[in-house]
C-alpha cells in the first residue's frame, strides 16, 4: 500500500507547481505588457471644426488648436516635413520665428505664386532644395494658424530624430514622451518574474525526475516483498492499455460523429463562400507596402486617396502623388524605377483592384468616413500592417446589414433627427438609434 501513496506524490507536486506558475505568469504580464499603439485615420473635416479662427500674426494657442494642427499637420504636411530633420522639404522646428505668420499662410497655400512672385526668401527656399515643388493646400488661415502652433508647441520639445516612425519601443520618444520611470520599472519586473518562473521549471523537472526514480526504486522493492496481498500485487503489476480506449464503441462513434459535423461544416461553408473574394490578395504591377508607408511611416490615408472623404470613391492614386516624395527618396529603387516609366511613356500604373462590389450595390465613401466618422480600419482591416494589401473583410450584403442594425448615429446638434429620435426613443423604450432606426436596413438605400 506504500506503493500507491508513492506514486500519487508526482501528481501533487506538479499540480502545486503549475498553480503558481499560473499566478506568476498573470502578475508578469499584469506587470510586464504595454499598452498596444492604436492606428486611427483623422477626418481633414474634423480638424478643422477644432481649429480657432485665430488672429493673424499668432503662432501659439491653445491646446485644442495644438489637436486640430497635429491632425492637419499628420494628414498634409509629415509627408515631405519633420520637426527637427530634413525629410524632402526642410525641419520645420521654429519656422514661425524664421518667417511671420503673414508670410507662411500664402506660402503653404500656393508656394509657386509666390516663387513665380519673385519673393527672395522663396526663391532661396525653392533653389535650395533642388526647386522641388511644394503642393497647394485649400487649407483655411484658421487651419494654417493651428499647423503653426502645433509646429511651435513641437518645436519646445527636446530635439529627438526619429528613424522609421513610432514603434512599440519608441512610441512614447515620437510623442516627446520619456519612455523611462514606471514602465522601465514595469519592464524589469517583468523579466525578474520570467527569470523566477524559468527557475521554478528546472527545480520542477529535477524533482519530478528525483521522484519517479524513486518510485519506480521502491516498486521494484515491493515486488520482492512476499507480505503482500494479491489486490497490491495487482497494482504492482498493471499496465496502462491505450488500445481498450481507441477500440471501444464510444471513442468510436465520437471519431465517426466528429468526422461527419466538419465535413458538413465544410460543405456548408464553401457553398455559403461562392463568389466571395474574402482574402483575395493579387500581385500588383509595383511593391507597394502600405505596412511602411501608413504603418512606419503614419502617412495619413488621404494623403494618397484624397477623395475618400469627399467622394462616392476612394480614388487610386496617380503617379504623381508617389513623385511627391519619390522625385527625392529612393530614385534608384527598381520598384520607383517602374513610376518613372509609367510617367515618361504617359500610361498610368496598371493597378489590380482588390475590392469590388456589385453594380446593383450603391455605396459612397464620404457618407461613412466623412459623415459616418467611420475609420479605415473598420472594413479594410488593419491596413497599416498589410505588405500586401488583401480583401479583409467578407463585403457581403449581410455584413452591411449587421453593420447598419449595430452602428449608433450621432445626432447630437443636427434639428434634422430630433422628432426622429423623439418618436424612436418613444417605440423602442430608449434603444440606441442606429442606421436601421434611419431606415439604413430598406432595399432602396442601397439597390435603387
Amino acid at each position: 500500500m506504500d506503493s500507491i501513496r508513492l506514486r500519487t506524490l508526482p501528481h501533487f507536486f506538479l499540480a502545486l507547481f503549475l498553480t503558481f506558475a499560473s499566478v506568476g505568469r498573470a502578475s508578469a504580464q499584469d506587470v510586464g505588457d504595454a499598452p498596444a499603439v492604436s492606428k486611427e485615420g483623422v477626418a481633414p473635416g474634423a480638424a478643422a471644426q477644432a481649429a480657432p479662427a485665430a488672429a493673424a500674426g499668432t503662432t501659439t494657442g491653445d491646446a485644442a488648436a495644438i489637436a486640430a494642427g497635429d491632425a492637419l499637420y499628420k494628414g498634409n504636411c509629415a509627408q515631405c516635413h519633420a520637426i527637427n530633420e530634413v525629410v524632402v522639404g526642410p525641419a520645420l522646428k521654429d519656422v514661425h520665428k524664421r518667417r511671420p505668420i503673414s508670410w507662411l499662410i500664402p506660402w503653404i497655400k500656393n508656394s509657386s505664386k509666390m516663387v513665380a512672385s519673385g519673393d527672395e526668401y522663396a526663391v532661396k527656399i525653392f533653389n535650395q532644395y533642388q526647386k522641388q515643388q511644394m503642393p497647394s493646400f485649400a487649407l483655411t488661415d484658421a487651419e494654417i494658424t493651428s499647423i503653426i502652433s502645433y509646429i511651435a508647441a513641437e518645436s519646445e520639445k527636446p530635439s529627438q530624430v526619429t528613424a522609421g516612425g513610432a514603434t512599440a519601443g519608441n512610441a512614447g520618444q515620437v510623442d516627446g514622451q520619456e519612455t523611462g520611470g514606471a514602465a522601465s520599472a514595469g519592464t524589469g519586473a517583468g523579466q525578474y518574474v520570467d527569470l523566477l518562473l524559468i527557475v521554478l521549471v528546472v527545480v520542477l523537472i529535477v524533482l519530478v525526475v528525483t521522484l519517479v526514480i524513486i518510485a519506480n526504486i521502491m516498486g521494484d522493492v515491493l515486488k520482492g516483498r512476499k507480505d503482500l496481498d494479491g489486490r497490491d500485487v495487482e497494482l504492482l503489476d498493471q499496465k496502462f492499455d491505450f488500445s481498450k480506449i481507441y477500440k471501444s464503441n464510444l471513442v468510436r462513434g465520437l471519431a465517426v460523429g466528429l468526422f461527419v459535423l466538419v465535413v458538413l461544416y465544410e460543405s456548408v461553408q464553401g457553398v455559403m463562400a461562392i463568389g466571395l473574394d474574402q482574402g483575395y490578395q493579387p500581385t500588383q504591377p509595383i511593391a507597394f507596402s502600405h505596412k511602411l508607408h501608413a504603418g512606419e511611416n503614419q502617412i495619413n490615408c488621404a494623403y494618397c486617396h484624397t477623395s475618400v472623404y469627399k467622394s462616392k470613391s476612394a480614388n487610386i492614386p496617380s503617379a504623381n502623388i508617389c513623385m511627391n516624395c519619390h522625385s527625392q527618396i529612393k530614385t534608384e529603387s527598381p520598384e520607383i524605377k517602374k513610376i518613372y516609366r509609367a510617367i515618361e511613356r504617359k500610361q498610368p500604373i496598371q493597378w489590380v483592384r482588390v475590392h469590388n462590389l456589385p453594380d446593383l450595390a450603391y455605396f459612397n465613401h464620404s457618407q461613412h468616413t466623412q459623415v459616418g466618422g467611420i475609420e479605415c480600419q473598420t472594413c479594410h482591416g488593419p491596413i497599416q500592417n498589410m505588405e500586401v494589401v488583401y480583401q479583409y473583410s467578407p463585403l457581403t450584403m449581410g455584413w452591411c446589414i449587421n453593420c447598419h442594425r449595430e452602428q449608433p448615429l450621432n445626432t447630437k446638434g443636427n434639428g434634422y433627427y430630433d422628432n426622429l429620435v423623439k418618436l424612436h426613443d418613444a417605440a423602442n423604450q430608449g434603444a440606441a438609434f442606429t442606421v436601421s432606426s434611419n431606415g439604413g436596413t430598406e432595399c432602396s438605400k442601397c439597390h435603387y
